[in-house]
């Protein structure tokens, strides 16, 4: 497939209604794309089936519309390419860098307090989860085999240490990414990256056979993404991506993490805690000009 020389992409997912801090988010890829002369995209990121709703989808496109953007069609959704995330992880399965864990959380939070250390001096991941001690890593072939076959619920786990010592193997050396934004925390440049922060990474699950790590990569790859702008909440998620870019063999795009749209409280937009959507301020007569005064873009390109 041939791809144009640049390529953004706005890859929300269909779970709730878009808020200021998407129109954000979108906002500013497109103006970024504009200034490039890049193509922008929108790609529907729906691997969570039980979450995901219809109209929420058609929600997307209507807010979007209204803000006075258009996309390439027709739109690309994850749910459709299941496949394309199975045969990443089974690669990934044949280099011997998963494994299944079949740990329940409170198996997890058990260990961790049985543990002597506990769950208050746990260390955690990025995102704020203990990370995994460990419990059925290096239990025999015949054991994994054996659960599997009692039909028990797992995960497939990135065995984090073998992972990096075979990607910086591949890479020829500590492996980085470009990283054009992420103003707030002054990191801007070629930075290394930590993959080590989220310890044995889940990847997959037994009933869903990706994670948001490996269908962005694989999907970016796709579609011939070439620079990545997103909320500076995802930036250590660029970590894990970038190793599977290398382990995959998958081209490296420019990364640009920007701001985010915060309440009075300095509390961060999300659909979970139900903040006023953008269908909201459009019934109440708001204009595409006013949203743009509101998240601060009033003067980027158009």
């Amino acid at each position: 497939m041939t791809h144009p020389v640049k390529r953004l992409r706005f890859a929300p997912s269909p779970n709730g209604w878009l808020h200021l801090g998407h129109a954000y988010s979108v906002l500013f890829g497109a103006d970024i794309a504009a200034r490039e002369g890049a193509e922008y995209l929108l790609r529907i990121e729906d691997i969570d089936l039980g979450r995901t709703r219809a109209e929420y989808i058609e929600g997307i496109f209507e807010d979007l519309a209204w803000l006075g953007l258009s996309w390439p069609k027709p739109v690309l959704q994850q749910s459709t390419r299941f496949d394309a995330y199975a045969a990443a992880l089974k690669t990934l399965r044949d280099m011997e860098l998963v494994y299944p864990c079949f740990a329940t959380r409170k198996e997890i939070t058990d260990t961790i307090q049985q543990s002597g250390i506990g769950l208050k001096h746990w260390p955690t991941d990025p995102d704020g989860a203990y990370l995994y001690p460990g419990l059925y890593k290096d239990i025999s072939l015949q054991e994994r085999n054996r659960l599997m076959w009692e039909g028990r619920s797992y995960a497939w786990r990135l065995d984090m240490e073998k992972a990096r010592q075979l990607a910086e193997d591949m890479a020829g050396g500590p492996i980085t990414f470009l990283e054009e934004g992420a103003s707030a925390t002054g990191l801007t440049g070629r930075l290394l990256i930590k993959p080590e922060y989220f310890g044995d990474v889940i990847l997959a699950r037994k009933d869903v056979p990706t994670s948001y790590h490996i269908a962005v990569v694989v999907d970016d790859a796709h579609q011939g993404i070439t620079m990545v702008t997103r909320g500076q909440d995802l930036f250590p998620a660029t970590y894990i991506h970038r190793l599977l870019q290398v382990l995959l063999g998958l081209p490296e795009p420019r990364y640009h993490h920007h701001g985010l749209i915060r309440d009075e409280t300095g509390r961060r937009l999300s659909k979970s805690a139900r903040d006023q959507a953008l269908r909201e301020y459009r019934t109440q007569g708001m204009t595409p000009e006013d949203i743009r005064r509101l998240v601060g873009l009033e003067h980027a390109i158009r």
